[in-house]
């Protein structure tokens, strides 16, 4: 029986020459759509984080490699959200506020204005911005060049870094130990019957097993840290390079270039 677990420390699949946002350095990654992110915070219109979400979603259809599950979460489940969200934020708008604008809706007692739909819809586009940004990044960069490149270029002490590196470690090892402990319960005839109170039990039997291969493999980690001089020396021999290079340098001035641009022209500056 094989078991397919994520591990971040394996090679990561070759990228086309066009998927340059594989290439880049995860800091200007970040560095890139850091403030535009943060400026969506404030705003409140629908024409500037719609254009961010067009910026996001195009970036990531040039620059990233995407696999039919991540394109299903791209143009499935996303706009879907966008939508609940919009329609949801809606509903808890007060009245007082937006009785001014037309009606929409009118169920009994309760109306449903136009202004109330344009704020939940304005808020739906602004986490939809965000996260289309955050994407940019977390699509194409794994946790550990992350980590090494904060390290290397941020000067982040490599006790903080590597022990992060040892943490997120253990997320993929109790996939696999979980995996392991229910082929063993499967085998053993443990199967507790169907049902959400027999999962429950079933999840119950999962702990132990999973909790004391948790404290062997950290023991493990430990004693291997230990045997190389982990900690001993205010600096270390770094084994994967990160670097950063030109391309980042004009992948971040073009990003903050881009988000100039759409802030400038969409952005409703001569509020009333």
């Amino acid at each position: 029986m094989s078991m397919r677990t994520f591990d971040p420390y394996a090679d990561a699949a070759p990228a086309a020459p066009r998927q340059f946002l594989h290439a880049l350095n995860p800091l200007s990654k970040v560095a890139g759509v850091a403030p535009a992110m943060l400026l969506l915070i404030f705003v409140r219109d629908l024409a500037t984080p719609a254009a961010f979400l067009a910026l996001g979603y195009i970036t990531l259809l040039i620059g990233a490699r995407l696999t039919h599950r991540t394109a299903a979460l791209l143009f499935l489940a996303v706009p879907l959200g966008i939508l609940a969200i919009a329609f949801g934020f809606s509903l808890w708008v007060d009245a007082e506020l937006v009785s001014a604008s037309s009606p929409i809706l009118t169920i009994g007692d309760w109306t449903l204005h136009q202004g109330a739909l344009l704020i939940g819809f304005a808020t739906a586009l602004r986490l939809g911005a965000i996260l289309s940004l955050a994407l940019i990044g977390g699509l194409t960069t794994t946790g550990p060049n992350l980590v090494r490149s904060s390290v290397q270029q941020l000067r982040v002490p490599y006790r903080i870094g590597y022990t992060a590196l040892a943490a997120f470690r253990f997320v993929p090892r109790f996939g696999y130990e979980l995996s392991v402990i229910r082929a063993a319960h499967r085998v053993r005839g443990h199967h507790g019957g169907r049902g959400p109170f027999a999962r429950i039990a079933r999840g119950w039997g999962y702990i132990v097993p999973l909790l004391a291969g948790a404290i062997r493999h950290a023991e493990r980690v430990a004693l291997a840290m230990d045997s190389r001089a982990f900690g001993a020396h205010t600096t270390r021999t770094e084994r994967h390079l990160v670097p950063f290079r030109a391309r980042d340098i004009v992948f971040i001035a073009v990003s903050l270039a881009a988000s100039a641009v759409i802030f400038l022209s969409f952005f409703p500056w001569q509020l009333p």
